[in-house]
Parts: C-alpha cells; structure tokens; sequence
C-alpha cells in the first residue's frame, strides 16, 4: 500500500492506495502551522501503519531533493520547513517529493487526461498559479523546479489592476489572474473572466513557443468558472495568428483529485524525478 501527501497552500489532502479505483483520502486538513497541520497529517496515517512509501507534492517554492520548502514561499509559518524529512520521521517510511503541480501531472498521466501525451504541461490557476510537466516521460525540473505562474506577459494599457503577487505585483500571472486576484478585481467591478482569458492566453502562448506541448491541463477553481476553456481557446488562436501548432486545452479527468493521486503514483514509482 502507498501513502499520499497533497501538500497545498490552502489545504493538505492525505491518501492510502493503489490508484484510482482502490484509495482512501482524508477530508482537508487546514494548511496553517506545520505543527497544527502536520498532526491531522499523522493522525490520518497512524490509521493505516501498513504504508511502504509515501508521495509528497508540496506547495513551493521547495527544495526537491530534500522536500524542504524554501524561504521564497509567502508562507511565512513554513519557511525552512523540512517537511520530508519530519514526514519521514514521524512514519519511518521513506518520502518522494516533487512539487504539488507536477504530481498533479503525474496523476493526469498515469490516470488521466494526458495519457499517451508527452509532451505536456499541467497548469493550476487557483489561490496562485503554478505549472508543471512531463517531457520525455520526466517530470520537469532544473535548477529549481518550473515557476510558470511568475510568467510575466504583456499588460494591457488600460488594465489599471496593481496585482496580488508578493514578488512581481501585477507583471506575472500569478498577480493578475490568481483566485485573490480575480476577487479583488471583481470588488473593483472588473470583469474577472475577461482578464483571467486574456493573460491566461498570453501565458499558453509563451509555454506553447517554449515547450511545444501536446497538450495542456488547466485545472483550479479558476478554470471552474462558466466559459473559461472556451474562452482562452479563442483568444489563444487569436494571440498565435496561425504560426505554430497549438495544444489541445482539456480540464483535468480526476478533477480535484489529481495531485492526491499524483503523489500515490509518484510513491508507486511511477516516475521519478530527474537527477538533476
């Protein structure tokens, strides 16, 4: 049996399984204090001992090869948290980390809607953005791991918004079209959809000339609301003007549990991350 760890700014999700069709995953645990949280965490696996290893996606920005989460994050409780390594200590059983969006790709290909498809990409626009990927049938890392929700894209002159991001303010995607972003806007009396098709656009565009996807999973609150898909499908083909072949824009297949079972096949050894 694997155990799963979706470690999310908002909320942590915990899992025991195989895969899909046979997984147990716990009620949302508050993401608050690593003390707070951490202990629904390991309440939730001293129910189930039988673990042989665990898969842990965590928000970030964090340090792969440790699971340490960096003292970049806005999360200021949690900078410098060594959360594989307490993980692994509280359970004795050892810890596979990558970030919460690229195991979230990961389910999406193991389970998913990008089966068979390599290259893609997984983008989340939710409380932030965040974007990962399978190339080569790799999850995506370098120097760090891919920060595409800090993708700066073009400002429309009358776009007046300030944004929302800690880092960038209103230049990246993150603080323009994130869920506080769109609230914020909406508060303002903007239409919140518009803007988030509009710069979502810009940033596939960018991917698309960067990576060449396949395909392109869009998944989060945001890409719940009425018309979106619809809509940075349109403007994307109008952004790329006919110039290079576009990916194929789908909603995650396991909805909101594709990072939990991302981090289940990820434990599995589905894929692991690249040496690098």
């Amino acid at each position: 049996m694997w155990g799963a760890i979706e470690a999310g700014g908002t909320k942590f999700y915990c899992a025991v399984g195989t895969g899909p069709d046979d997984v147990e995953v716990s009620e949302a645990i508050a993401t608050t204090t690593p003390a707070e949280t951490l202990a629904g965490v390991f309440e939730f696996f001293g129910r189930h001992p039988k673990v042989k290893r665990l898969g842990l996606g965590a928000f970030g920005p964090v340090e792969i090869a440790t699971g340490t989460i960096l003292r970049t994050t806005p999360k200021k409780e949690w900078r410098g948290c060594r959360l594989a390594q307490r993980v692994e200590q509280a359970l004795g059983v050892p810890v596979l980390t990558d970030t919460d969006v690229n195991v979230a790709a990961l389910g999406e290909y193991q389970w998913g809607a990008a089966q068979a498809a390599d290259p893609f990409l997984y983008l989340t626009i939710g409380t932030g953005v965040g974007g990962g990927g399978l190339v080569n049938g790799r999850l995506l890392h370098g120097a760090l791991h891919p920060e595409m929700g800090h993708l700066h894209v073009p400002r429309e002159r009358r776009d007046r918004f300030p944004g929302v991001c800690p880092a960038h303010g209103g230049a990246c995607l993150e603080g323009l079209i994130s869920g506080p972003a769109l609230n914020e806007r909406e508060r303002r009396g903007e239409d919140a959809t518009a803007w988030a098709i509009h710069y979502l656009a810009w940033g596939l565009l960018n991917l698309t000339y960067a990576y060449s996807p396949r395909l392109v999973v869009l998944g989060g609150g945001v890409m719940k609301r009425p018309g979106i898909l619809r809509g940075v499908r349109t403007r994307l083909r109008e952004l790329n003007q006919g110039y290079a072949p576009l990916p194929q824009l789908v909603r995650p297949a396991l909805g909101d549990r594709a990072g939990v079972l991302g981090a289940l096949a990820l434990a599995a050894g589905a894929t692991l991350p690249s040496p690098d």
